[in-house]
């Protein structure tokens, strides 16, 4: 028989060191590592994304915590000591998205470097760590969906212990985790097949990004039973999934209608060759 997984790897002089912030770590050094290695083939300095990633992660990390913190403002306007303790819990992925996107567009306009090249090369790696970083709620047993009968999980063919770690309290419960989890690293796996295999031109990862995130996570937040909400009625993230899509979109139509010249992907030669934006 198989038992939870305590969300506590170890502890260290007192401290809880939790699998949620061991993954969510790997995750983002890997997917900041497989994006350095793609920057320098696109022309960018040696370890450059190394460079973003030493103050872009912490603003980032930082977005998330306030993005959250604002939709839970009754709780937290009486609770002002712990808005900033990440370590109780409590983190936004829109948030951080939000975050490091304006931290991106600083550091390229300050480096005079393509934001559009940049983020194109970081897409795929930051899904792909947004895929691992999902077991990262797995270990907390959070970011789940309703009630379900554990017939239903094992006729699903889930491994014993994915099944077992959705049990809480006694109930089973929808591993929604899982579900985003995999429609992320599905698009980690198309875009990087197009980028090899077909003639994607610059920006095209982003708008991929923003329409396959957006509507995966669109998808998966309706069946969440943690949503934040604005006005008690609205999914913000759900909302925010729209934007996202509509963004995508419209910066595929605005790159292909008012750009004269639109250039290959696997053509750029150097960052610094093309427009900041």
């Amino acid at each position: 028989m198989f038992l939870a997984i305590n969300p506590v790897a170890f502890s260290l002089f007192g401290w809880e060191v939790r699998w949620y912030g061991i993954i969510i770590t790997l995750a983002a050094f890997l997917g900041i590592e497989l994006a350095n290695r793609e920057a320098k083939k696109r022309g960018f300095p040696q370890d450059s994304l190394w460079d973003f990633a030493f103050w872009g992660l912490p603003f980032a990390f930082l977005g998330a915590r306030l993005y959250y913190v604002l939709f839970k403002w009754d709780y937290y306007a009486g609770h002002l000591s712990e808005i900033l303790a990440i370590h109780k819990g409590g983190i936004a992925l829109y948030g951080g998205l939000i975050f490091g996107a304006i931290a991106a567009l600083i550091y390229c306009i300050k480096n005079s470097y393509s934001c559009t090249l940049f983020v194109d090369i970081l897409a795929p790696y930051f899904l792909l760590a947004q895929s691992i970083g999902r077991w990262g709620n797995f270990m907390n047993q959070e970011a789940h969906g309703d009630r379900i009968a554990k017939s239903v999980l094992e006729a699903w063919h889930l491994p014993a212990f994915v099944i077992e770690q959705m049990r809480i309290d006694g109930v089973y419960y929808q591993p929604t985790f899982l579900y985003e989890s995999l429609l992320s690293f599905i698009g980690v796996i198309i875009i990087l097949t197009l980028r090899r295999y077909a003639p994607l031109r610059l920006g095209d990862a982003v708008s991929f990004y923003l329409v396959w995130y957006g509507s995966s996570r669109f998808l998966v937040e309706g069946m969440r039973t943690d949503s934040l909400y604005v006005f008690s009625t609205i999914r913000v993230s759900q909302a925010l999934s729209l934007i996202f899509i509509a963004l995508g979109i419209l910066y595929a139509i605005y790159r292909y209608q008012h750009k004269e010249e639109y250039i290959y992907y696997k053509k750029v030669i150097h960052p610094m060759n093309l427009a900041v934006l």
